[in-house]
């Protein structure tokens, strides 16, 4: 159903894929995340940094769609998620 004429609230949403398989399909669904893949230690991981963010947004009184680019670097690395440079930053 399309909504016409309402202007629906923006959304955020983190993904996580872990390349690492040990032949097991996981996939675990937040309220603003889902994450995939990943041996029972990597998809444990993934699923302890999403929670981690989501109290550390939670405890700044916002939601994931309403921090900028930067507040959301500062949460990960808070929670020990590491920013890898990409050849367009450099």
């Amino acid at each position: 159903m399309i909504n016409k004429g309402r202007k629906q609230d923006p959304k955020a949403l983190m993904v996580g894929v872990g390349l690492d398989s040990d032949g097991h399909k996981r996939v675990t669904k937040g309220e603003n995340f889902a994450l995939v893949g990943g041996t029972e230690e990597t998809h444990d991981c993934m699923v302890e940094k999403a929670v981690k963010i989501n109290e550390k947004l939670s405890e700044r009184g916002k939601r994931l769609e309403e921090v900028s680019r930067e507040e959301f670097d500062d949460i990960a690395h808070a929670v020990g998620l590491v920013k890898h440079s990409t050849q367009e930053e450099n």
